[in-house]
């Protein structure tokens, strides 16, 4: 017989996470999921420029494109940041997925997607620059990278990029996929000076708690997607591995600000749940005097 008084805070919060994941099937998930929101947020930086202040940084992330469901969020949300004009743009990973199943049968076809998400992506309207995600790193790299490239999109993998506004300058640095491609820090900041603000480009948050011990002042990051799934009280039931600590928005890890974007597309499930599909627009201000 059932014993109520057996049921653990851990099973209660589980059989929630379960509801609320049935509710997100309904028409309202699938819904959200194909309705991008604009998230603004300041963020002042110590070591930036006075010519920087004011500069703007459209960030969207996680695309997973595929032909039915992805598209339409894809299009919307490219149409946002055009009517934003942004000073940049920065994408920060996953335009593919990976199959669950008989994966190396459909590794390639699930890479050659990267090729119509790009085509879309080529049509914002600002300097653009682009990370591979997990996905990514997992079909086939070289693909993806020429696909982006190919449609004007530089992929930054463990290297660098100077901006120039003014008098000023940034870095922008992107480092290839920590969970399965081969990251490497020392590449990735390489000709930096350290006395010179940074931004990096992450596909997983949580690694702002390694980035914290380098000279970096701003890690852009996605492949959480908020969970897809955000019950209030609780969070989200599942959340990938090094998403789950910064899930999601804006965080403060030692000197190092992190902003996690909630991605556009969705994986497994076209559903979102207190989780909107997100085009994040940052504003740099400068605390230099």
């Amino acid at each position: 017989m059932f014993n109520i008084r057996k049921v653990s805070r851990r099973t209660f919060l589980y059989t929630g996470a379960v509801v609320a994941a049935g509710a997100a099937l309904s028409t309202d998930g699938f819904v959200e999921s194909n309705d991008p929101h604009v998230v603004r947020r300041e963020i002042p930086l110590k070591r930036l420029p006075r010519s920087f202040d004011g500069f703007t940084i459209a960030h969207i992330s996680d695309f997973h494109y595929e032909h039915h469901f992805s598209v339409l969020p894809i299009r919307k949300a490219v149409e946002m940041v055009n009517d934003l004009r942004p000073d940049l743009i920065a994408l920060t990973g996953d335009f593919i997925t990976v199959p669950i199943f008989d994966r190396a049968r459909f590794l390639r076809k699930s890479a050659e997607t990267a090729i119509p998400c790009a085509a879309l992506l080529s049509q914002l309207q600002a300097p653009k620059y682009a990370i591979l995600g997990n996905h990514d790193a997992m079909a086939n790299p070289p693909l993806i990278v020429h696909s982006l490239q190919d449609h004007g999109i530089p992929v930054l993998r463990n290297r660098c990029v100077s901006i120039e506004r003014g008098n000023g300058r940034v870095w922008l640095a992107g480092i290839d996929d920590l969970l399965r491609g081969a990251p490497r820090m020392d590449q990735t900041l390489k000709g930096i000076p350290r006395d010179e603000a940074t931004i990096l480009l992450a596909h997983e948050p949580d690694f702002a708690d390694h980035a914290a011990f380098f000279s970096i002042d701003l890690q852009l990051s996605g492949h959480s997607h908020g969970g897809q799934v955000w019950i209030p009280g609780i969070g989200a039931p599942w959340l990938p591995p090094m998403s789950r600590k910064y899930p999601r928005g804006l965080y403060r890890v030692k000197d190092l600000t992190l902003y996690t974007n909630m991605g556009i597309g969705t994986i497994r499930a076209p559903i979102r749940l207190n989780c909107p599909p997100e085009v994040t627009l940052i504003t740099l201000r400068s605390q230099s005097t």
